[in-house]
C-alpha cells in the first residue's frame, strides 16, 4: 500500500470539481484525507458556505474510520442510532452518516485514503466524489 500523494489528492479535487460543474451542482467543498485520516488537501469552491470544511471532513473521517462509505454508515444509523450516536461521539462528532464520505482504494484493494464532499444534495455529492477519484485512476468504495 503506498501512501496517497499530494498530486493525486489534487487531481481527485479536480476531478470532483469539474463533475459537479458538469452537472450543475451547487458550490462544493472538498477534503482529501490520507489513509491516517489527517488533511492531505481540501478546497472550496467561490460561493460555498463556510462550514463546509467541517462537514466535508466530518463524512469522510467517519468512513474512514470504519471502515464503509458514508452511504453504508447511513443505512447503519438508520438500523442502529444509538450505536452511531456513541461512535460520532467518540469520533469527536467528526462523522456525518450520510452520502459524500468515499473510501479511496488502491489496486491491491487497499483504504489508502477517503474523500469528503459537501455542498449539494447528498447522493450528488457522493457521485463528485467517485468521480474524482476515478479521475485519479484509484477505485471508490461508497458502501
Amino acid at each position: 500500500m503506498n501512501p496517497i500523494t499530494l498530486e493525486q489528492a489534487r487531481t481527485i479535487i479536480a476531478g470532483v470539481i469539474n463533475e459537479g460543474r458538469q452537472q450543475g451542482f451547487a458550490p462544493l467543498s472538498v477534503v482529501i484525507l490520507d489513509g491516517g485520516g489527517h488533511v492531505k488537501a481540501f478546497e472550496r469552491e467561490d460561493g460555498a458556505s463556510n462550514l463546509r470544511f467541517e462537514i466535508a471532513h466530518a463524512k469522510a473521517y467517519g468512513a474512514l474510520g470504519m471502515g464503509v462509505g458514508s452511504r453504508a454508515l447511513m443505512a447503519r444509523a438508520e438500523a442502529q442510532p444509538s450505536f452511531i450516536a456513541a461512535v460520532t461521539a467518540a469520533f469527536g462528532g467528526a462523522l456525518i452518516p450520510v452520502p459524500g464520505g468515499v473510501l479511496i482504494v488502491d489496486s491491491q484493494q487497499a483504504i489508502v485514503g477517503a474523500v469528503g464532499v459537501t455542498g449539494d444534495a447528498s447522493d450528488n455529492d457522493e457521485a463528485a466524489a467517485v468521480a474524482g477519484i476515478e479521475a485519479a485512476g484509484f477505485d471508490a468504495r461508497t458502501g
